[in-house]
């Protein structure tokens, strides 16, 4: 049928073209974000950890805290920053996150961190990374 989104095949699940394109742009951004942690001193622990209560984009070390980091990606602020992507409640919801992470992995932290990259990568010209360290 002409017109209608081409449909793309990921891990057995039928994509559309926009939603392959969304996942593209949020994979890309992970991949933005985990480089600039480090680049900040920061250590990748762990990258899409899931368990039934959620998922954490990025865990990372900064001495002996661990960092739980929301990545944000837009292509553009149409529907607000990446930023604006981050309530209250979700900040909570990751610091409980964490919480479990920690004692999955049977990790020793002096405290648990949220930081949010919000990474603004628009079709032309560099991307905005912004890093807001402990939202909760």
């Amino acid at each position: 049928m002409r017109g209608a989104p081409e449909r793309l095949v990921l891990g057995g699940e039928p994509m559309t073209s926009t939603h392959a394109q969304r996942k593209a742009l949020g994979d890309y951004g992970e991949r933005l974000a985990a480089a600039h942690l480090v680049e900040k001193g920061l250590v990748v622990l762990d990258r899409n950890w899931r368990c039934s209560a959620g998922e954490i984009d990025i865990v990372a070390a900064d001495g002996n805290t661990v960092v739980v980091c929301e990545v944000k990606t837009r292509s553009s602020c149409r529907f607000g920053t990446p930023m604006e992507a981050i309530t209250a409640q979700k900040a909570a919801r990751l610091h409980r996150l964490g919480w479990m992470w920690v004692k999955h992995h049977s990790v020793r932290c002096a405290e648990l961190r949220v930081d949010v990259v919000a990474i603004l990568a628009p079709q032309r010209g560099a991307a905005a990374v912004e890093h807001l360290v402990g939202v909760a």
